[in-house]
């Protein structure tokens, strides 16, 4: 049980929005912020310091909130940390009734997951697995614009993993789906959590193979190949998109 006087990171949390003091997790008592600790839950350490996970509804007061993605610039940890308290707090306000018999969930302390009051069902955070690819071709990569983005943003492709298709085959249809055209050499590029409201998006890389652009109007605005000395507005730092775009220019085949 978390002790009024010891000093933690807290995690207080709203929809995708988080209660930050100088642009981080607070880091004090909960007497001190005055917060409620028999809601409070154990979810990891950040820097050698416990952190603490709690809902803005547990509170009797407001606070400001802070959209996660504003944390996107600021060291990983932090960020990795937040986002697993938001996945938390979706679990909480998406799970409320059990898949199964249609009980009342109500959250597991120390499994911290939802758990159903009638047949004891656990249901865990859901977690959705995302395929994002850069695709090179010779100096070049292949960017689009989602209709979305009306920034102008441009970034690389990705979809949602369907069932009984391994993550490979998930990257090949996916491209073939948004723009036509055909990839070769998948690899694995790495990983980042979403918590928008709850993804895994893999990255990969892979080489352009046969094809020409034909963008699916229902997904995309527009795509293209760019160079690196004429690139459009780009995904922020802190993505695993603009890592995977910096990677394909930083190496061209």
């Amino acid at each position: 049980m978390l002790k009024k006087d010891q000093k933690v990171y807290w995690c207080i949390v709203e929809n995708s929005a988080l209660h930050l003091q100088d642009k981080t997790l607070p880091y004090a008592t909960a007497e001190a912020l005055n917060l409620p600790t028999e809601h409070a839950i154990y979810i990891g350490q950040l820097e050698g310091t416990p952190c603490y996970w709690l809902n803005a509804i547990d509170i009797d007061f407001e606070l400001e909130m802070t959209p996660l993605r504003d944390l996107l610039s600021e060291p990983e940890a932090l960020f990795l940390m937040a986002s697993r308290a938001v996945q938390y707090g979706h679990m909480a306000s998406s799970q409320r009734f059990c898949a199964q018999c249609g009980g009342r969930n109500h959250l597991n302390h120390n499994q911290i997951a939802m758990q159903c009051g009638e047949c004891r069902t656990l249901h865990y955070p859901r977690i959705f697995p995302c395929i994002i690819v850069a695709i090179r071709k010779d100096d070049q990569i292949l960017l689009a614009q989602h209709a979305r983005h009306t920034s102008g943003m441009h970034t690389v492709i990705a979809g949602f993993v369907e069932v009984g298709e391994t993550l490979e085959q998930c990257v090949a249809r996916e491209v073939k789906e948004e723009t036509g055209i055909e990839v070769t050499n998948i690899r694995y590029f790495g990983s980042q959590p979403w918590a928008f409201p709850s993804s895994m998006m893999v990255a990969f890389l892979a080489d352009y193979a046969s094809g020409e652009i034909k963008v699916d109007k229902t997904e995309l605005s527009s795509a293209a190949w760019f160079t690196k000395e004429a690139l459009p507005p780009v995904a922020p730092e802190g993505t695993i998109a603009r890592a995977l775009i910096e990677h394909t220019l930083a190496n061209p085949s």
